[in-house]
This record gives structure tokens, C-alpha cells and sequence, in this order.
């Protein structure tokens, strides 16, 4: 993908990567496409919290996406790790031994415009925690059916 790093905090609280709009990223009208974005956003939160919660399993969990406009040009990943949110996902594993939180990111074209807003869930747990669902086959969803 020829990324390049522009910014990256010793913690991990604030990150910039520049993603090219390259031949293998751009789909037939010229523009980035969207699984490439996909790719380079997915694991941030997750590294971050990794940085910032040394002895955790940290996992992606979800990754939401809003085209807002095309992306026709190099794109530049913006990741920021809000002081608030530390503070709940510390409260969060001190009570649960788990934590979800929502990481919200975006990436901003070449004039400045952003064009795709991202909502990236992590699953964070203490070293030996046990989903209360572990050890079953179907998830209660299912049960519905």
C-alpha cells in the first residue's frame, strides 16, 4: 500500500498516515477504494490500546464506515485517543476486566476536505477473562430463529 507514517505519538494518542492513491488502490473512475481504506484503519485503535494497556487481549471488533465524499486524491488518516475515553476504558477494566470502546477517525483528501468518517470498535479483556458465552455453539441471536 506504500503508506507512510507522518505522525505518531510515543503513546499513541495522536497518529497521521498518508495513504497514495496508487494503481492498486484505485477503482475504475480514478478513486480510492473503499477496502483499502478498510485496511489501514482497521488495526490503529486496536494498536493503541495495545501501547496504552501493556498485559490486555486486544482484538478489532467492529469497523463502521460513512463515504462522505470520493476519495481522489492521497488520503491522510486522522487518529486521535481522547483523554476521556482512557479514563472509561480504565474505569471499565478495573470494574469488568473488559472494555468496547468506539474510536472515531477519519480521512481527509488533499484539499482538506474529509471524505470518510470511521467508527472502529475494540474489545479489550484482562488476560484471563471468560466470555459468559464461551464454550457455546450458537449465540442468543440465534435462538430467535
Amino acid at each position: 500500500m506504500r503508506i507512510r507514517v507522518l505522525e505518531c505519538s510515543t503513546d499513541w494518542g495522536h497518529v497521521r498516515i498518508r495513504l497514495p492513491l496508487g494503481r492498486f488502490v484505485r477503482n475504475g473512475l480514478g478513486n480510492m477504494f473503499g477496502g483499502s481504506q478498510a485496511c489501514l484503519a482497521d488495526p490503529i485503535p486496536a494498536l493503541a490500546c495495545l501501547h496504552r494497556f501493556p498485559g490486555y487481549r486486544v482484538a478489532a471488533k467492529r469497523l463502521e464506515f460513512d463515504f462522505i465524499r470520493v476519495g481522489n486524491s492521497a488520503l491522510i488518516l486522522e487518529f486521535d485517543f481522547p483523554e476521556d475515553l482512557q479514563l472509561s476504558i480504565e474505569e471499565e477494566l478495573r470494574e469488568k476486566q473488559r472494555s468496547d470502546p468506539c474510536f472515531m477517525m477519519s480521512y481527509r483528501r488533499a484539499d482538506g476536505k474529509v471524505c470518510t468518517r470511521i467508527r472502529n470498535t475494540v474489545a479489550i479483556r484482562a488476560a484471563g477473562y471468560v466470555s459468559p458465552l464461551e464454550g457455546q455453539d450458537r449465540l442468543p441471536q440465534d435462538d430467535k430463529n
